[in-house]
């Protein structure tokens, strides 16, 4: 499981960005049929925005350790569904919904793309 954390870090912040942007991907096909560049933007802006500031906050790409991660996505998830229903205009029962499923498939879809990667790297290294 270190390896996850120990992965370069701009390959850290890539797969990072893709795990996200799967998880928008998955999302947007889900529950609006197909992706658009609107779609993108209301989703994956705030979430990754707030992700990757998150990141910088807690050192998750300069000193990675596991609390840092947890912290990152505790933190960037949270904060970007928030800001994603400021941007809408609207706070009801579904964000409570939305923000437990993506906190879970966030963090599924992260340490999946993570150790996709850090396999890849293993082989390619």
């Amino acid at each position: 499981m270190s390896r996850l954390l120990r992965l370069p870090h701009r390959t850290a912040v890539a797969s990072d960005l893709v795990a996200l942007v799967a998880f928008v991907t998955v999302g947007l096909l889900n529950h609006h049929g197909g992706v658009s560049a609107t779609g993108y933007a209301r989703d994956l802006l705030p979430i990754g925005a707030c992700w990757f500031l998150a990141a910088g906050a807690f050192d998750l790409y300069r000193r990675p350790r596991w609390s840092a991660l947890v912290e990152t996505w505790l933190t960037g998830v949270t904060v970007g569904i928030l800001v994603r229903a400021l941007v809408l205009w609207r706070l009801d029962s579904d964000d409570a919904v939305f923000l437990g499923v993506a906190l879970c498939f966030t963090l599924l879809f992260v340490l999946a793309f993570r150790a996709a990667t850090s396999f890849a790297v293993r082989r390619l290294g």
